[in-house]
Parts: structure tokens; sequence; C-alpha cells
């Protein structure tokens, strides 16, 4: 069983996978940025992402639940999955 966590930053896309048999993984327009292997309740993976302007800034993801996995990623504190809600 797996699921995919997806969001679009400023024109990049971060993508989460979160697997029984594979553990973890970050993405940044493809490139793994983080994993962690293993069954675990809870989970934190982290990584960067350069911005147009050349701008490094910080990517949080936290991954957690029992019966259904929910994912929150965070880039430089600020909520960009799911959706903010205004």
């Amino acid at each position: 069983m797996s699921k995919v966590f997806e969001a679009t930053y400023e024109g990049r896309q971060i993508r989460v996978e979160n697997s029984w048999f594979n553990g973890e993984k970050l993405y940044v327009d493809g490139e793994l940025q983080d994993e962690n292997l293993g069954l675990a309740l809870r989970s934190t993976l982290q990584g960067q992402l350069k911005t147009v302007n050349g701008e490094i800034k910080t990517i949080k993801v936290t991954l957690g639940g029992t019966v259904k996995i929910q994912c929150k990623i965070f880039v430089d504190h600020r909520l960009v999955y799911p959706e903010e809600q205004r």
C-alpha cells in the first residue's frame, strides 16, 4: 500500500511518497532529497529548493496517522499542503 502527496511551490514540484515497504521519500523536481526506511506512526522529512530568484527555501514534511496517513508540507514554515484554508 502506498500514497503520494504532491504540491507545487513557485513552479517547483514537491512529491512525498509513503509506502509500507519503501518507507517515506521526499522529492523536489524528481530529485530525492530525504527518506526514512521502515514503519513509523510519525515521520519527518526535510529538504531544500531553490526559487527562480536563487533563494534557498527549507522544506519540512510531517507524516503521521494510524488508520489514515496524513501529510503536511511546509516551505519556510508556511503550510503549502494541504493548501492553507483562507
